[in-house]
């Protein structure tokens, strides 16, 4: 029986754990094929260091957390962070993107919300949106939130609930892998176990993840 793929498009090698990593994990068991694609190398993180030795940390931070929540591989576009925003719009990121979605044909996209207060992010969506529609793809797209603790403007969009009571704790596991994030982790940690309790009272579960439907 053919396994059922699911990409996740992120702009930071460490979005795809606050935001559907429960979930990836969650789908992982369950026998999905799910690989992360990651935009940006992350480099502006660490401005003290050379921005190649900060890519390769951020990198390998990624594919140690991916092994946690159980995915298939983590693909890098490697582009620059200071060029993000622009280049997403680049003819050859959607080309890039739009192929890898012709070649995996995945059942579920996952990638940012288009309210999320981070410019890349935003950069990220529109970017997936474009890919999706150039190529007349059809398959379920989620969007996921991480900087935006209140989303009021898709909130008649349809919305799913994945219960990640069972992989709550390899979620909290995958982003203690992002050493180098320290003050990210500061600031969302928090907001992880605020949301995964939140959803879960909305749904009906001890943790959960919430997603809106874009597509």
């Amino acid at each position: 029986m053919e396994k059922k793929t699911i990409l996740v498009f992120c702009a930071h090698s460490d979005d795809q754990i606050f935001g559907p990593g429960g979930a990836i994990a969650n789908y992982s068991r369950n026998g999905h094929e799910v690989t992360t694609v990651i935009f940006s190398y992350g480099e502006l993180t660490h401005p003290w260091i050379r921005r190649r030795i900060a890519a390769e940390t951020r990198e390998n931070e990624a594919i140690e957390a991916d092994k946690i929540i159980g995915g298939k591989e983590v693909l890098f576009l490697r582009i620059k962070d200071p060029d993000l925003v622009k280049e997403a719009k680049a003819h050859w990121v959607k080309e890039r993107v739009a192929h890898l979605i012709k070649a995996y044909k995945p059942e579920k996209i996952f990638t940012h919300s288009i309210d999320d207060l981070h410019p890349a992010h935003r950069a990220v969506y529109r970017t997936v949106i474009a890919a999706l529609d150039s190529g007349n793809y059809k398959c379920d797209t989620y969007t996921f939130d991480i900087w935006n603790p209140l989303n009021f403007r898709d909130r008649d969009q349809p919305k799913m609930y994945v219960d990640i009571t069972g992989t709550f704790s390899l979620k909290v596991k995958a982003l203690k892998c992002f050493r180098s994030q320290w003050i990210s982790m500061i600031f969302l940690l928090w907001s992880v176990y605020a949301r995964a309790l939140t959803n879960g009272l909305d749904s009906g579960f001890l943790y959960a993840e919430k997603f809106h439907k874009a597509r």
